[in-house]
């Protein structure tokens, strides 16, 4: 999160300079400014929400392999029937 504060604020600095209208200034600060926002707590939602999405994720993929290798020497059983 420190990387993309300090990209933004370095962006905004160097296009400072090279802006001579206060108008457009106050729109790119105020653009800069709304993206930090969003990002900043989209990147929070994201950290706090990470457990329950983890466990449940994990916990789909564990049930998958699970059922696989179920199926996988049900398979290897019942060849070994027929040989």
């Amino acid at each position: 999160m420190a990387v993309l504060w300090c990209t933004v604020l370095f962006v905004l600095y160097m296009v400072w300079q090279a802006v001579p209208d206060p108008t457009i200034r106050l729109v790119l600060s105020c653009a800069a400014g709304a993206v930090l926002v969003f990002n900043t707590a989209s990147i929070g939602a994201m950290i706090r929400h990470y457990k329950e999405d983890k466990d449940f994720i994990y916990g789909l993929d564990i049930k998958h392999l699970d059922a696989a290798r179920e199926v996988r020497a049900e398979q290897s059983r019942t060849a070994a029937q027929r040989a």
